[in-house]
């Protein structure tokens, strides 16, 4: 495909019909909790089918579903499959702290209000636009191309993209995920192990501290180490030093006794390379420096993996090719986690992430997208869709680094 072909594909995208497409999108109220992507199905069957997708609902828990579908070209042969993956649920509201309904997406000068105009709708809405404009503009795409729009994204995604993974379900030969990134791509993302600490003390009447041992004071030793602290000497180029946010104390009998347990949770962010045994370990050392003789224990409670795909791998650099902005796109971490660990991690897709909108708008009350980082996507999106074959962008020896 000819770069003036990928170039008039983008010319072709429309501002009105990516605003008017996210706008129909955002109406849907698909809060997870409780899940009600059922609610935006239908107006997504309509655009795909109009676009001449095979469309496929699937359900893997009745009441979750997630809309798969697929743009074959004539004469797609070999030229594999790019997929597209987004999520429909968004996380819930609190409408008293919206300025504008939540669920009725309103303009303001350039920015576009509404729950999930970020996160990430918008970007769904702007991947679509992308294959209108191809259309628009007479240019076939070589390969397949994929939608996988799915539930349950932002509670961990075992309803939705595990789910099918796990089915078998997820063939492509490279993705991106149009989360919000500010139009940067993203290569590596963090991970998080969520841990349960449990200290033991000894109770001992209140008026007399110093004849027990109170759990709460040894807790707080550990807490003050651990929080915000030095828990991994490790840095990666792309998301930085791991960090451990200490969220939930709990502890205590009594006013008048010396505390015999307490527990916290902590949310420890991992690098990609981190084993869960390397987390566990080092929380191990800076307890025990902080605090000498404690009796303690840790409970894994959620492990969500870290995931990459090399920088030099040439998909990050074909994406970084087509965002038309003179420089390639620039190269990019994230400090959370995407459904793309499951492609990257489990199925060894080259995959990056890749959107509209920013990650601080993304779960806040007033959530927007500027419009035209919309139409960049869509544009970008148009590229990807003009020129991508598996063939410029499957590396001779192993892809993506795990």
């Amino acid at each position: 495909m000819s770069t003036a072909a990928a170039d008039a594909a983008a010319a072709a995208v429309s501002r009105d019909r990516v605003v008017a497409l996210t706008e129909a999108l955002v109406r849907c109220d698909t809060q997870n909790p409780p899940g009600r992507e059922s609610s935006v199905v239908p107006a997504l069957v309509g655009v795909l089918e109009g676009l001449g997708c095979a469309v496929e609902v699937v359900e893997p828990v009745v009441g979750r579903p997630s809309v798969l579908a697929t743009y074959r070209p004539a004469g797609a042969g070999d030229a594999g499959t790019l997929l597209v993956n987004g999520h429909l649920d968004v996380v819930p509201v609190v409408a008293d702290d919206w300025t504008h309904p939540p669920f009725a997406p309103t303009l303001v000068g350039t920015r576009l209000h509404g729950r999930g105009t970020a996160d990430m709708k918008g970007g769904i809405a702007a991947a679509l636009e992308g294959l209108a404009a191809c259309r628009d503009a007479g240019v076939e795409p070589r390969a397949t191309i994929a939608f996988h729009l799915v539930a349950d994204e932002e509670t961990g995604g075992a309803h939705g993209t595990e789910a099918l993974v796990a089915a078998g379900r997820v063939h492509a030969d490279a993705c991106i995920i149009p989360e919000p990134t500010e139009l940067g791509i993203s290569v590596a993302e963090r991970g998080s192990v969520q841990v349960r600490v449990r200290v033991e003390g000894e109770a001992g009447h209140g008026s007399e501290p110093g004849a027990a041992r109170s759990a709460i004071a040894d807790a707080a030793r550990m807490i003050t180490a651990l929080h915000d602290g030095a828990v991994s000497a490790a840095a990666h180029p792309y998301v930085g030093t791991p960090t451990c946010n200490v969220a939930l104390v709990e502890g205590g009998v009594a006013r008048n006794v010396v505390a015999p347990w307490c527990t916290f949770v902590l949310d420890r962010r991992t690098a990609p390379g981190e084993t869960l045994d390397d987390v566990l370990a080092g929380l191990r050392r800076v307890i025990d420096a902080a605090c000498p003789g404690a009796v303690y224990a840790l409970e894994t409670l959620v492990v969500v993996e870290a995931s990459e795909v090399a920088a030099d791998h040439p998909f990050p650099r074909f994406v970084a090719g087509l965002t038309g902005a003179g420089d390639p796109g620039e190269l990019i971490g994230l400090s959370l986690g995407t459904d793309g660990r499951f492609l990257r991690n489990q199925l060894a897709i080259p995959t990056v992430i890749y959107g509209p909108g920013s990650i601080r708008q993304a779960h806040t009350a007033d959530e927007w997208v500027e419009v035209g980082e919309l139409v960049a996507a869509a544009r970008t999106f148009a590229r990807a869709y003009a020129s991508f074959t598996a063939g410029g962008v499957t590396p001779s020896s192993a892809s993506s680094a795990r």
